[in-house]
């Protein structure tokens, strides 16, 4: 099976795994989904992450958080796409839900939340939406 966005894909199994109530979804694992999966955890969007070897490209387990029975992510963009990349510089990141909700971004200085990148003032790639 290929895939052509395994971000895309990465939220889908997130958002699937909330509606149908799960306490943890396993992805395939990437340095780039893990990344994210750091600042979901930094941000406390998720309760934790860990990479299981499975001796080939590993699993990566998101264990979902739940807030009085509600999911703590009511929702999940993919903003950048392959086809189409979008990208903010610093004074330019978008601020999402009003602020309620945060952006993930790579930037030279690694996959970080939009607060992390305005207050080191660095832009990058808009990689999804949360709120």
């Amino acid at each position: 099976m290929s895939m052509t966005d395994p971000i895309a894909d990465m939220l889908t199994r997130i958002r699937n795994a909330y509606r149908a109530g799960k306490k943890l979804v396993d992805i395939p694992s990437s340095k780039l989904k893990i990344g994210i999966a750091r600042v979901l955890y930094d941000k406390g969007y998720i309760r934790g992450f860990r990479k299981i070897d499975d001796n080939r490209q590993g699993v990566l387990r998101i264990y979902l958080a739940y807030r009085t029975g509600q999911p703590l992510i009511v929702g999940l963009k993919r903003v950048s796409k392959p086809g189409c990349r979008i990208y903010a510089g610093a004074k330019d990141i978008p601020r999402v839900m009003g602020g309620r909700g945060m952006a993930v971004l790579t930037t030279p200085k690694g996959i970080m939340a939009d607060s992390d990148a305005r207050s080191q003032s660095v832009g990058g790639e808009v990689m999804l939406h949360i709120w």
